[in-house]
């Protein structure tokens, strides 16, 4: 039983290790292309120092993708979960243009399937904005209500016959996070997700 445990966490340790140790490789390559634009700017070769500089910030935006996934919930019980990637499949990639991450989740007895989606100054957020501020817009929507999460507030849309959820969580006024369900007995899955998601990291990476 000793001997199992042991292999179990060295295991953990050595996955951790290559984590971090591919972490900071792409880390100590956005330096140096920092650093060589850098030498381009002074040595006057402003396209080429602008390139570098793009390609700096592309690999940065790639870290921030990893570690705003890293915040997504595991599949709760009796579910299974997907790799987190961007919005519509490609690679994964959080920056400008309004890109989105998400995540699928799949009931393993059953049709229930659940969307995990997460927005950072994304175009939709300003429309959802306005709902957030707005009871008597909440009020007006057939099938919509008010949680709790927290102390903070999160609207849901549950419509049972269709057995279809769709859940929204404003943070900060800029970062979005939605759980859309599909084939739900209830909306207790979609809230429980959320509820779930560990919004302290999200608030931490997300941070300007």
């Amino acid at each position: 039983m000793k001997r199992s445990v042991l292999l179990l966490t060295s295991g953990a340790l050595i996955a951790s290790l290559g984590s971090l140790t591919a972490a900071n490789a792409q880390a100590d390559e956005v330096v140096e292309q920092l650093e060589l634009g850098l030498e381009l700017y002074q040595e006057q070769e402003y396209g080429a120092a602008i390139t570098e500089l793009e390609f700096a910030i592309n690999d940065i935006r790639k870290l921030v993708s990893e570690r705003l996934a890293e915040t997504f919930p595991e599949a709760p019980e009796g579910w299974s979960a997907a790799t987190v990637e961007s919005a519509g499949g490609g690679a994964m990639m959080f920056g400008g243009g309004g890109s989105m991450l998400e995540r699928e989740y799949r009931q393993q007895e059953g049709g229930g399937k659940l969307t995990a989606k997460l927005m950072i100054d994304n175009p939709m957020i300003q429309a959802m904005s306005a709902m957030f501020n707005n009871p008597a817009m909440i009020a007006a929507q057939p099938n919509m209500e008010r949680i709790r999460i927290g102390r903070d507030s999160a609207l849901l849309k549950w419509q049972p016959e269709r057995g279809a959820a769709e859940l929204s969580f404003l943070m900060e006024g800029r970062i979005l996070m939605q759980v859309n369900g599909q084939g739900l007995d209830s909306q207790a899955p979609a809230v429980e997700l959320l509820k779930a998601w560990d919004l302290a990291a999200v608030r931490e990476q997300a941070a300007r």
